[in-house]
């Protein structure tokens, strides 16, 4: 089992920046594998039912988050959990994809979405319908520049004679953790993808989505340079791993478990350091 840390662009991450390098750097000398980021432009006020956060909740934006905390580390791997395609226009995202996993140097672990939350979609004028089939379009035009060649025709965007550099440090690019649920994600997961990642999942549920994905693999074919699909878990937040837990995880096909840390840890920085050595020490 790895583990990685969700949420170091928010809360008391992105207030304080400097306390949240250090904290990451505490996490990696204790042998944490992974930090992971949210993204969300804005959150609605007064909240909505899919509200992922309450509106006050500071949240800087992932690649600015993830540039600065690639200075404060050196081994520790920095995930995208989730970046939501369809919110981007597809070369730009090229350009910032690349750009941030040249200057952390290979560290980046691509996670991507389709998102569901209705009022940012309507804040940045994209529609919500037909968001499956633009994200599935972006991931085409990523490939198409990742791989060097100046032809993407046929898709939303096609473009012509364009050449991005640099291009990140993988010919394919970063390795792609597919976010979701539904039958498209899970899809997209399997042909696509080096990982899958779930939301707030306990172990029941982790078991039913694995089986999912799993049915999903028998439908689809996965290219053979994919190698094994890795499975990421964030569990439901508040409730604190043992070794019993993350057993059951594992034995349920879990490969990576994305903790959400307590309430004292995301209001301080030093407190964050201080649960990310303790926690690491209890799971050894």
């Amino acid at each position: 089992m790895r583990f990685g840390i969700f949420g170091v662009n928010s809360w008391a991450c992105a207030l304080d920046p400097a306390g949240a390098g250090r904290a990451l750097a505490a996490a990696e000398a204790a042998g944490w594998e992974s930090a992971w980021v949210g993204e969300h432009y804005a959150l609605p006020d007064p909240p909505v039912p899919t509200s992922p956060a309450p509106p006050d909740t500071p949240m800087l934006d992932p690649f600015v988050a993830l540039a600065h905390l690639a200075g404060a580390t050196s081994t520790l791997l920095l995930g995208t959990g989730l970046v939501v395609l369809p919110l981007h226009q597809p070369v730009a995202l090229a350009k910032r994809v690349a750009s941030l996993d040249r200057v952390c140097g290979g560290r980046l672990l691509f996670g991507v979405g389709v998102g569901y939350l209705e009022p940012e979609f309507a804040a940045l004028g994209v529609p919500m319908a037909g968001r499956g089939r633009r994200a599935d379009e972006t991931l085409d035009a990523l490939a198409a520049l990742w791989a060097g060649g100046p032809v993407h025709e046929g898709r939303d965007p096609a473009f012509t004679g364009l050449r991005a550099e640099p291009r990140p440090v993988r010919p394919e690019g970063p390795p792609l953790h597919v976010g979701g649920h539904g039958p498209a994600a899970l899809r997209r997961a399997v042909t696509r993808g080096a990982g899958w990642y779930g939301w707030m999942l306990d172990v029941a549920a982790a078991s039913e989505h694995i089986a999912a994905l799993r049915r999903a693999a028998g439908e689809h074919e996965r290219p053979p340079a994919l190698g094994p699909l890795e499975v990421s878990v964030t569990p439901p937040a508040g409730r604190p791993l043992d070794l019993g837990t993350v057993e059951a995880y594992a034995a349920a096909g879990v490969d990576r478990l994305i903790v959400i840390p307590p309430g004292r840890a995301r209001k301080d920085t030093a407190e964050l350091a201080r649960w990310a050595e303790e926690t690491a020490a209890a799971l050894a």
